[in-house]
């Protein structure tokens, strides 16, 4: 991983024992907990045709990864919309 000289400085301070980290606050982490479950929070249904190749290949590919062919659909369709895949 390459870290910018930000990054660096922070690190260096840490490994230097310039920096501790604390603990976050009760309040915090209950924010946090709250946005991550409204992240992954399945609340819409969907219906979807696909072509029987289409759904071999991405059940296939599930397979090999361990998850079900659903969880693997909706992943891709979440990175999509974040814009982590990238359009030839």
């Amino acid at each position: 991983m390459k870290l910018d000289k930000y990054e660096k400085d922070i690190l260096n301070a840490y490994e230097n024992g310039k920096m501790e980290p604390k603990k976050p606050s009760k309040a915090l982490l209950s924010k946090l907990s709250k946005a991550a479950d409204n992240t992954f929070k399945k609340d819409k249904r969907i219906n979807i045709r696909l072509s029987s190749h289409d759904l071999t290949g991405i059940q296939k590919k599930a397979l090999r990864k361990g998850i079900p062919y659903q969880a693997l659909i909706s992943g891709l369709i979440h990175q999509y919309v974040e814009g982590d895949l990238i359009e030839k």
